[in-house]
């Protein structure tokens, strides 16, 4: 049996664009520390603040499982919303080897749909994150890797909290403004606007879009319009989440030619691990979400059967496990643990 002092410690961290998470694991995948943290997105935060914020997180988590705050861990995985540049991870890592040099021994940084990935899937698979933004990426079995959308709020987004908020707000400005008529009545939209951005015309909202733009809050307004479709049933909150279904569906629809036969052919079919606080409302998305999966053209793959899956486990699970391995150390993780089938369909 090894020596208990000198156990390695492997940390990971799920950062998203709201709030992130990180764990402490010891190197037989037991979970030694949980610590919490805001957004690590480096593209909205910086790149100090989101070394600071890493700094935090980790200090949090070694005090609660009493390690050395001088002891480095053996490794951090860093699943990071907004971590795919080569350019922004090497920043990232070099900005934590210089300015807290004690955080870990070596570091792996990568964009948050892999740690989900690694939390779920031993070989592989497909995440799609809809929280306050949203992402779908793809790793076959041969490592290859293959994404659709990621892109931020101005390019991008669709499906996401912030993109159907934004469309509420949208829909109500062109159809006041004769410039497009609204699918549905809007007055329900409307008011419930007005209530939550605290705005009397609709010039106050301006405040909200452009100079004190706050993102994580303006997608909270996505909380609003979900009450609207359950509670109220209201015909245009409804609708804005059927779009919405529509347009998550349509990331696994775009990647459907790069998807491995043998992730399409598994049992229970092609895994989706779905990610973020939008997917609490599958009851709302269910219907556009199924209509979306047709294929589009010839050069979409026809996917026959799905299972979309929950995590049961922080991300900040499959980041250590991905840092673990850039050091050549591989954590006993039970998959089938960290994951709830939810909803299974076949066409």
């Amino acid at each position: 049996m090894a020596d208990p002092e000198k156990v390695e410690y492997y940390g990971g961290i799920e950062g998203g664009a709201t709030h992130s998470k990180m764990v402490i694991m010891s190197s037989n995948g037991t979970v030694k520390a949980w610590s919490r943290g805001p957004s690590t997105n480096h593209w909205l935060i910086g790149i100090d603040e989101c070394l600071n914020r890493i700094h935090n997180m980790v200090v949090d988590a070694k005090l609660t499982a009493d390690i050395d705050l001088d002891v480095p861990l053996k490794s951090l995985g860093m699943s990071l919303s907004g971590g795919e540049q080569k350019e922004g991870q090497r920043k990232v890592i070099e900005g934590l080897k210089t300015t807290y040099p004690n955080i870990s021994d070596n570091y792996s940084m990568c964009t948050d749909t892999f740690g989900a990935i690694a939390t779920a899937c031993q070989s592989g698979g497909i995440v799609l994150i809809s929280g306050t933004g949203s992402n779908c990426q793809l790793i076959n079995p041969d490592g290859g890797v293959h994404g659709c959308g990621g892109w931020g709020h101005m390019l991008g987004d669709e499906g996401s909290a912030y993109w159907i908020a934004f469309n509420g707000v949208k829909i109500v400005f062109d159809h006041v403004d004769n410039y497009k008529t609204a699918p549905c009545d809007i007055s329900y939209v409307k008011k419930t606007m007005d209530d939550f951005f605290q705005i009397t015309d609709r010039y106050g909202i301006l405040d909200h879009m452009y100079s004190k733009f706050n993102k994580s809050k303006f997608a909270d307004f996505c909380v609003r319009l979900a009450e609207g479709a359950r509670e109220q049933k209201d015909e245009l909150c409804v609708w804005l989440f059927r779009e919405a279904g529509k347009a998550l569906a349509r990331h696994i629809v775009a990647l459907s030619p790069k998807i491995d036969k043998s992730l399409l052919k598994a049992e229970g079919g092609l895994q989706i691990v779905c990610v973020g606080s939008v997917w609490k409302s599958w009851d709302l998305l269910k219907e556009g979400f199924l209509e979306g999966l047709k294929p589009r053209n010839e050069k979409d793959v026809e996917i026959e059967e799905i299972s979309l899956l929950d995590l049961k486990e922080s991300p900040a699970i499959g980041a250590a496990v991905i840092g673990a391995k850039e050091v050549g150390a591989q954590l006993n993780i039970n998959y089938e643990a960290n994951v709830n089938v939810f909803f299974h369909h076949k066409f």
